[in-house]
């Protein structure tokens, strides 16, 4: 990621305009809000201490990894893994969201079909991240001798860059498809209430300046270019 300071934040404001404070991008499902949202307390600059419960080791390694790149820490603000984003995404997996429960999921299924016809594939959220992990590691196993996370930083981010242009292969799941769930994920996290896991000491909304779930903003409807003072508050009440 470019490490101008506008680009950046032009990036992630245009994500923001479009991804509600309190929901996410692709209609993932909310989470029951957990006793760790409510109080973190993890050291400044770190996500709070947490253990996947859909992910197994090696699956949580290659998250992390892959997340960093997404959306990299910088002299600006927070990334993804500072802000919790890979607890975030380990949590929608356990959800309606992840096992595909809000979705039509009956064939026949066309995965080879324009993109005007939306999501084609038989594998729900949950299979695409399995499936795509497992599949990246061999690729990266076979090309390079190792598994993804374990590849220094420019050859990770190589291999996501390939990923995301349909360079590579996988038999099981499209590498295209698994980019950008991945990458649709990372963003939700992101940018969503803390409540449901990521955007931790609401980095996400630091970093373009939203202030959250305020209840009352009547005294600067009327102030014109002048900069809000006031940090984001969650829908739970941390302030930020």
């Amino acid at each position: 990621m470019s490490q101008d300071k506008e680009p950046r934040r032009r990036f992630l404001r245009q994500v923001l305009a479009i991804v509600p404070a309190a929901s996410t991008l692709g209609g993932a499902t909310t989470v029951a809000v957990s006793q760790a949202a409510m109080a973190d307390s993890s050291e400044p600059g770190k996500p709070r201490a947490y253990t996947p419960t859909y992910f197994t080791a090696a699956e949580w390694a290659f998250l992390n990894a892959a997340v960093d790149h997404l959306i990299p820490s910088d002299q600006y603000g927070a990334g993804a893994l500072e802000t919790g984003v890979p607890e975030f995404i380990d949590r929608q997996m356990e959800t309606p969201y992840g096992a595909g429960k809000l979705w039509y999921m009956q064939g026949p299924f066309h995965p080879d079909s324009v993109p005007e016809l939306g999501y084609q594939l038989s594998l729900v959220p949950r299979d695409i991240y399995r499936q795509g992990i497992a599949a990246c590691n061999d690729w990266c196993s076979k090309n390079h001798g190792k598994v993804f996370a374990e590849l220094d930083k420019a050859k990770q981010l190589e291999v996501l860059k390939m990923m995301d242009g349909g360079k590579i292969s996988f038999e099981t799941v499209p590498a295209k498809t698994f980019f950008n769930f991945m990458l649709g994920n990372t963003k939700e996290g992101y940018f969503a209430d803390p409540m449901y896991g990521g955007n931790q000491k609401m980095g996400g909304w630091k970093m373009v300046g939203f202030p959250g779930a305020r209840a009352d903003f009547a005294d600067w409807v009327d102030q014109y270019n002048v900069k809000y003072p006031y940090g984001p508050v969650s829908i739970l009440g941390e302030k930020g």
